[in-house]
């Protein structure tokens, strides 16, 4: 219905309701859209601090991006941790979502909080707890000693594939929780029929895990698989305070080699900018595809 259709009490709450939306709406493009396009523009700039001037040619940010064997070490390790970690995390919060759902199990309130804890730690005290865990002399190395399986201190933050393995351990035992939760609540809300026809059947747990409570949470699935990809491809923390990206840029992150572009390294924002859009054509790719291959509507 048109405005021109609507009585006159109509239109005058029509525009009542958009007079209080107008101001969070104009808040939210300068907050958001704004700055937004603002670095869209820095993007085909150069120069450095506030000395800056288009770039000659103007994609010459972008083409840099294609030339930079640092971002090109940050995009395989960003990847890495993204295949890695984020394909267990899910499976292992699924995992722990149905054993935690299962009514007859003790102490289930418990178990959920123990589970959940590791989220409401911060980013950095949880990075520095796993620096100390890690370091030559931590606990891991002197555990691992203890029971015979080495015989030297492993350098687990001085190598490059142990140092992107720890940063691995860091997200699995901080995030597994808060997507266990995700599931938890999606589990609660299934018809308990479904579960109750499969055991009639025969179906085993394994069987009614894989094949009656699996698809059921497949857009809760889809949700979390987005969130996590969104997540990891802008990784900086871990990167930051674990490792500091070390050794030689081998476990740094996109995101974190953003911020050494933005405010370290010569700082030079029209370039910090490209990447920046680079990093977001990544995350809409990875969404749109993952929406594309996992929202399978009848």
């Amino acid at each position: 219905m048109s405005t021109a259709t609507l009585s006159v009490p109509e239109r005058r709450r029509s525009l009542t309701g958009w007079a209080f939306l107008f101001p969070a709406a104009l808040l939210i493009a300068w907050m958001n859209f704004w700055p937004m396009i603002q670095a869209f523009i820095l993007s085909f700039k150069t120069g450095r601090g506030t000395r800056l001037e288009w770039a000659d040619p103007w994609w010459s940010n972008y083409q840099r991006l294609l030339e930079d064997d640092i971002f090109h070490t940050t995009l395989l390790n960003t990847f890495i941790y993204l295949v890695v970690q984020v394909p267990i995390m899910l499976l292992l919060a699924l995992i722990l979502a149905t054993l935690l759902n299962d009514p007859r199990l003790r102490l289930r309130g418990m178990w959920r909080t123990a589970i959940f804890l590791p989220c409401a730690v911060s980013l950095v005290a949880y990075s520095l707890v796993f620096r100390t865990l890690f370091s030559n002399e931590g606990l891991v190395n002197d555990a691992l000693r203890a029971v015979g399986l080495i015989d030297h201190p492993i350098n687990w933050l001085g190598t490059p594939g142990t140092a992107r393995l720890v940063i691995i351990l860091g997200l699995l035992w901080r995030w597994t929780g808060y997507n266990m939760v995700f599931y938890l609540a999606a589990l609660q809300n299934l018809e308990p029929t479904t579960f109750e026809a499969a055991r009639i059947d025969g179906a085993g747990p394994v069987k009614s895990f894989w094949y009656v409570t699996v698809p059921q949470l497949k857009p809760m699935i889809l949700l979390t698989a987005i969130l996590s990809t969104n997540g990891t491809l802008q990784l900086f923390d871990e990167s930051y305070n674990l490792t500091q990206g070390g050794p030689a840029n081998s476990s740094m992150s996109m995101a974190h080699y953003l911020y050494e572009i933005s405010f370290h390294r010569n700082p030079n924002f029209g370039y910090a900018s490209a990447l920046s859009y680079a990093i977001l054509l990544m995350v809409a790719a990875l969404a749109a595809l993952q929406m594309k291959v996992g929202d399978r509507r009848d």
